[in-house]
């Protein structure tokens, strides 16, 4: 009986009424789902009226029209919550001047909008459109500005036609800019076409988000270019976490989780590939792998390089070192162990070396003795590291200049790549490179290519530290070769020695637990035991903001930088960014949201891509010096030297409260404070740990559980990688 009176599902669906009226400002817009949140001068409603729903692109002034139904929000109230919501430019002058003003169109701020539209009026989109010259009519309005602004309107143009067709096609649309940047006005063509070209082409567009463009276009799973697509995506995440290969198991057990497909069809598109020759195979041990063409020939060019090189004479004459030694020891006013005596010896007969070691055991001591002997003898030297920090360490402790590698090098943003290479080769008899463990395979092929045929070549760095987060473990690989000349400096200072940090890097990498103050000794090194994550954020804000300020003369915002295992979880980079955001810039004077992040005046920031144009690289740190909202950009400082990025190009920048500890290679910071927990564990391994307890300067402070602090000492080193450089460099 009662079954017969229940209204049926389509009877519950509420009725959708219709809305229409101008945009009044817009609240909120996510540019990557379209989520909107409108404030609307609604037709037959007295008040504003706030509308959410999603569309790609939305700016005040615009006319919409929405169906949907009227809900009632207990934080915001009374809201029209559409399920249709569409966008047409906006026709009345008012609108019009909102819609310039909006920051849509850089060049045009609410000044520059009001003369516009007071010239123009109605036609204002009219004659930016056919007559764009008549704009020099408007006071303040040259040729130059003019044609920005033309500019301007076009590309916003095609780019919202970009975002409809992406958001028509179910994905997010905050890449539309790039996209247009790549290909121009072809995008919609090049994306129906051969959606997977956007994985190969557009920066921040990965193989999943062309995949579903593919689908919605109706393309089957089973298509042989989504299958191909689909390999070298499986290959390019392979490099992305530090290989250079993949055995072909692990690759097509790769592909078939990622594809969805049988295996018969992945072997299939392997062996297409391999007779492309866009991936080849080769061996490493006894396993059968797969390399991207790129990697599996760089490794190779670089061995073939450094063995050519290593079986050479140096470029200098022969030095007597039992001369040089007092020599150097009365310049610097130190004296030199035993074992850097034996180091010095080794570099100044050898044109290509290494020098390796932890804290304390006199790196930079023997490197500004071996520059001071060949400077001396008129040895033309060029410094170089992989980040800015690094080499700017570089500089303070040798006297001499030193550049970032990427610098050095001389990017070529036109073609891509750099300037120096074997036609246009560095000017120097020999090159240090500081950091080696960083620097990753591509990297170290465009140095080999660039150092003059007669130069020397030394590369120093820790090689228990992490290795780079780029594909390779080139430092490693160079060392366990046994084919180029290593001195390993193994003496810790007495100085070093009295340094908790420095004693317990060392007892970090034999598998020892460091040894921690006991109470009210003082100390550089502490550990704050806690019992669950969620425990240890309070207490690294309240260390933050009050604690080490008050006991060490801090600066929270300059000196003391988190290092996370991880960016997922309580305490990953991620939330205690978001966490230590709120209470260190809490009221900032303006701020962009953009991509799932607030960025402010005064925020700490870290690039996360090379990006050659700006001539800013992966781990590089910045602070946000101003929002331009008139210009739609972010201005952030990067080692004093301002950097503009368009509100639609912050996806590469994070905040950098917190950061993880693999982006905090080459870097040193006067406080690191490293949260340390189980919910970490398949992070957690000797060689982070290690590398994070020695990039604190004047303070470690490890928060986190015992256990699983033991777990990281106990557990060697990250997973194997698999590179092939060892071998190549054993075989030549």
């Amino acid at each position: 009986m009662n079954q017969m009176f229940r209204p049926s599902q389509a009877d519950q669906r509420p009725v959708l009424e219709t809305l229409a009226g101008s945009v009044e400002r817009v609240t909120f817009h996510n540019a990557e789902s379209g989520f909107a949140v409108l404030k609307v001068h609604a037709r037959g409603k007295r008040d504003l009226v706030t509308v959410v729903g999603h569309t790609p692109a939305v700016s005040a002034g615009e006319w919409i029209t929405a169906s949907g139904v009227w809900i009632s929000d207990r934080t915001h109230g009374l809201q029209f919550k559409a399920e249709v919501l569409k966008t047409t430019p906006p026709t009345g002058v008012e609108g019009i001047e909102k819609y310039l003003a909006s920051g849509q169109m850089r060049g045009i701020g609410p000044a520059m909008a009001k003369r516009i539209v007071a010239a123009f009026g109605v036609d204002t989109f009219e004659i930016i459109e056919a007559n764009p010259e008549r704009l020099t009519e408007v006071q303040g309005i040259g040729p130059w500005r003019a044609s920005k602004i033309v500019a301007g309107w076009a590309e916003q143009k095609a780019v919202r036609e970009i975002m409809i067709f992406l958001h028509a096609h179910g994905v997010g649309t905050a890449r539309a800019v790039r996209i247009f940047k790549t290909y121009g006005y072809e995008a919609i063509q090049v994306m129906t076409e051969d959606p997977y070209r956007l994985a190969k082409d557009v920066r921040g567009i990965g193989f999943r988000t062309a995949d579903a463009i593919a689908a919605k276009l109706g393309m089957e799973k089973t298509a042989p270019q989504r299958i191909r697509a689909g390999i070298s995506f499986a290959l390019q995440t392979a490099t992305d976490e530090g290989h250079c290969a993949l055995p072909v198991e692990a690759l097509t057990r790769l592909a078939e989780q990622l594809l969805e497909v049988d295996a018969a069809l992945i072997q299939s598109a392997i062996a297409e590939e391999l007779s492309k020759g866009e991936v080849i195979s080769d061996t490493i041990g006894d396993e059968t792998c797969l390399f991207l063409k790129g990697l599996h020939l760089a490794e190779q060019v670089i061995a073939t390089r450094l063995i050519k090189r290593a079986a050479e004479p140096p470029p200098w004459p022969a030095i007597d070192i039992d001369k040089a030694l007092p020599w150097v020891e009365t310049k610097t006013g130190k004296t030199l162990s035993a074992s850097q005596r034996e180091a010095l010896k080794l570099m100044v007969s050898s044109k290509v070396s290494v020098i390796t070691g932890g804290p304390g055991v006199g790196k930079t001591s023997s490197l500004d003795a071996i520059l001071r002997i060949l400077v001396a003898k008129g040895v033309r030297v060029a410094l170089a590291a992989p980040t800015g920090r690094a080499a700017k360490r570089m500089t303070e402790q040798t006297g001499l200049e030193a550049k970032t590698i990427h610098r050095l090098l001389e990017i070529d943003p036109k073609h891509g790549g750099f300037s120096r290479n074997e036609e246009n080769p560095l000017d120097c008899d020999l090159l240090v490179v500081d950091e080696t463990s960083m620097v990753d395979v591509p990297l170290m092929n465009a140095l080999t290519k660039a150092i003059p045929a007669h130069a020397g070549l030394l590369l120093v760095g820790d090689v228990d530290q992490l290795p780079s987060v780029g594909s390779g473990q080139v430092l490693a690989d160079i060392i366990t070769s046994e084919q180029i000349p290593v001195a390993r400096l193994t003496e810790v200072f007495r100085q070093a020695a009295e340094s908790r940090i420095v004693v317990n890097a060392h007892r970090i990498n034999k598998g020892q637990m460091p040894e921690v103050p006991k109470a009210g000794e003082d100390s550089d090194f502490y550990f704050v035991e806690i019992n669950d994550p969620e425990e240890g954020v309070p207490k690294i804000i309240q260390m933050i903001k009050e604690r080490m300020p008050r006991r060490f003369g801090l600066d929270p915002m300059k000196d003391i930088q988190v290092l996370c295992p991880m960016n997922r979880g309580v305490l990953g980079a991620r939330n205690l960014n978001i966490q230590l955001q709120e209470v260190l810039n809490p009221n900032p004077p303006a701020k962009v949201e953009r991509f799932g992040w607030r960025f402010s005046p005064g925020d700490r920031v870290m690039e996360t891509q090379n990006d050659y144009d700006r001539e800013v690289f992966n781990g590089d740190l910045g602070t946000v010096v101003r929002i331009d909202d008139e210009e739609g950009a972010l201005i952030a400082s990067f080692d004093g030297r301002e950097v503009i990025y368009p509100f639609g190009e912050l996806d590469t920048l994070v905040p950098a409260y917190a950061t993880t500890i693999h982006k905090s290679q080459g870097s040193e910071y006067p406080a690191v404070i490293i949260p340390v927990v189980t919910q970490h564990l398949t992070m957690l391994a000797r060689n982070l740990i290690y590398t994070g307890v020695t990039r604190g300067k004047r303070l470690v402070v490890l928060v986190g559980q015992k256990k699983a602090v033991g777990m990281a000492v106990r557990g060697g080193q990250m997973k194997k990688r698999w590179t092939k450089l060892r071998e190549w460099l054993s075989a030549s």
